[in-house]
């Protein structure tokens, strides 16, 4: 089975501003604002969703193969994911733009102000998935990207009959409700937090209720509540703890660390159980950095915390055998 991975690919540029940005700005003067921060740290990050997928499942010892576009300063970046083991050969350069990129600045009470350039991810929705020469014994993940690309492989996987998992994540609100709704319609698998489902049923007209049985399988994510996995199949709930972090430095990234551990017991078809289980403790190591990729870790390492963690089961151990 080949995991094929869609979404955006960017560059996150991260800066400290060592004030507040309340000081600086005059209310009554909001009509003509015009303010400048000069802050004291800059760092320049990794990112994008399909990126930090594709970089968790590879940790987990598997090979994905990324499906999106770029810029000419993405370079660096690929070497990275090819020395992490990501296919990155139908990843497309466009040479007259810049990658993805998150500018971010944070105040010292944690208001964030962010603007995102979206560059060269505008240009996805050129791509068409009838050049990977798909089958139905491949996983395709649609995850947040330009809403008209997102659209355009749901559609694309549907004729061609190939299983996918739909994630539309922070693009929900973005997207047409016909483009949600195409999405769902096909999906093997259903993935969102409580608010993205909130929004979803809203822009469909429907229950929240009902947007979880669309899917055969749906999983909720509720943050530090945890998660729920829905097997409408066979009608049951599977409520799945989060995994304790053992210091908590940076939530960015945890719901790709999640999405990929999901995928990875989906598709060595563990127990729903472990599934999601699995995928609480990618996303635990992902919080414990700062930034969606520089958290690292054997497969060995892996299976052994998760024992500790959760306990060990037969599956567990089978599959610390193989590390």
């Amino acid at each position: 089975m080949r995991l094929i991975v869609t979404g955006s690919l960017a560059y996150d540029y991260i800066m400290d501003f060592p004030g507040y940005f309340k000081d600086h700005i005059l209310p009554e003067k909001a009509h003509i604002l015009s303010v400048s921060f000069l802050v004291d740290t800059m760092r320049k990050m990794r990112g994008g969703v399909a990126g930090n997928i594709a970089y968790n499942l590879a940790l987990l010892g598997e090979r994905p193969l990324i499906f999106g576009t770029v810029g000419q300063d993405f370079a660096d970046y690929r070497a990275w994911l090819d020395s992490h083991g990501v296919d990155t050969s139908r990843i497309t350069a466009i040479d007259d733009e810049f990658t993805s990129s998150c500018f971010i600045t944070t105040d010292k009470a944690d208001n964030q102000i962010v603007a995102f350039y979206a560059g060269a991810m505008g240009q996805s929705r050129e791509l068409s998935l009838h050049d990977l020469d798909p089958t139905s014994d491949d996983l395709l993940l649609i995850s947040p990207c330009d809403s008209e690309s997102m659209h355009r492989l749901a559609v694309e996987a549907q004729e061609l009959g190939v299983p996918y998992l739909f994630d539309p994540g922070k693009q929900t609100p973005r997207m047409e409700a016909e483009h949600i709704e195409a999405g769902i319609r096909g999906a093997r698998f259903l993935v969102g937090n409580d608010y993205e489902f909130g929004m979803m049923a809203r822009k469909l007209e429907t229950s929240e209720e009902e947007l979880i049985t669309s899917t055969p399988l749906t999983v909720v994510t509720r943050g530090e509540q945890g998660s729920s996995i829905y097997v409408n199949t066979t009608k049951q709930r599977i409520d799945i703890p989060v995994a304790p972090p053992q210091e908590v430095r940076d939530p960015t990234g945890a719901g790709d660390a999640f999405l990929a551990g999901l995928v990875y017991g989906l598709k060595n078809e563990l127990p729903h159980e472990i599934t999601g289980r699995i995928a609480a403790l990618a996303a635990s190591y992902a919080i414990e950095k700062r930034g969606c990729q520089e958290h690292t870790y054997t497969f060995e390492e892996f299976t052994a915390r998760y024992a500790d963690t959760f306990g060990s089961t037969e599956w567990i151990k089978s599959l610390a055998a193989r590390a």
